[in-house]
């Protein structure tokens, strides 16, 4: 890896460590529309793991007070149950469809969750919807790491807020990410290469995450909110050009 491969290793760590301490998600969805640039999925993604409970696990003694475990139980279920299957299925994972899959859902989940504008409070499906929910965010989060966005998404259809919805989705995103590392590890999939990265990517991550947090205490939870839709927006527009091969 030359200079600026680094330098983008580093950028990816920093960028998904920031989204990640500012919404309490995100690590993959930032960092993987970089560090696609520079590796293979089975490299990437367990690197995402690592990072993601990294930078989670930072900054979750200032987020202690959010967390209500009468409402994170179900998707906790949910979601350990789906990281296996996620596991299972990244030795199929083609690494531009891959990136092209990714990319296409980062475009379509901030949009969705844009017009979002006017807070729900639905109570469709119950504990049982936030169980199926949770277990599509397991199995997204064993694949990419991707356990964040299909929850969040539908916290904003429960109605919600800023702090109560931090609390929780940090405790399920946390607690499936790490889930996803141990099967990861057990399965072989965590060798020298990707420990070396992340040595590498380690701080930008911690900083990343310091900096998201404080910058979450700041803003309201409308400027919150937009600000990460157009984080992940861009990644998504990067993350598609680099899979159709436009450059």
């Amino acid at each position: 890896m030359n200079v600026g491969g680094y330098a983008l290793l580093f950028a990816g760590a920093l960028a998904g460590g920031f989204v990640s301490g500012l919404a309490g998600f995100g690590t993959a969805l930032m960092a993987l529309g970089i560090w696609l640039y520079l590796m293979p999925p089975a490299l990437a993604v367990p690197l995402v793991l690592v990072c993601s409970v990294v930078g989670q696990s930072a900054t979750l003694p200032s987020m202690w007070r959010s967390f209500d475990l009468s409402l994170i139980w179900p998707f906790l279920i949910g979601g350990l149950a789906g990281v296996p299957l996620g596991t299972i299925l990244i030795a199929h994972a083609d690494p531009q469809n891959f990136k092209l899959t990714v990319g296409v859902f980062l475009l379509v989940f901030p949009v969705a969750l844009y017009f979002q504008r006017t807070p729900k409070a639905l109570r469709f499906g119950g504990r049982l919807a936030d169980g199926a929910i949770g277990f599509a965010g397991g199995i997204l989060g064993g694949l990419a790491g991707l356990s964040g966005p299909l929850p969040i998404l539908w916290a904003s259809v429960r109605g919600w807020g800023k702090d109560e919805r931090r609390g929780v989705f940090q405790t399920f995103n946390w607690t499936v990410l790490a889930a996803a590392l141990c099967l990861q590890m057990a399965s072989g999939l965590i060798g020298r290469e990707v420990i070396w990265l992340a040595l590498l990517a380690l701080p930008g991550t911690i900083l990343g995450a310091w900096l998201g947090a404080r910058v979450y205490h700041a803003l309201s939870d409308r400027n919150f909110r937009d600000v990460v839709l157009v984080l992940l927006f861009l990644s998504g527009i990067g993350l598609v050009w680099s899979s159709l091969g436009l450059r």
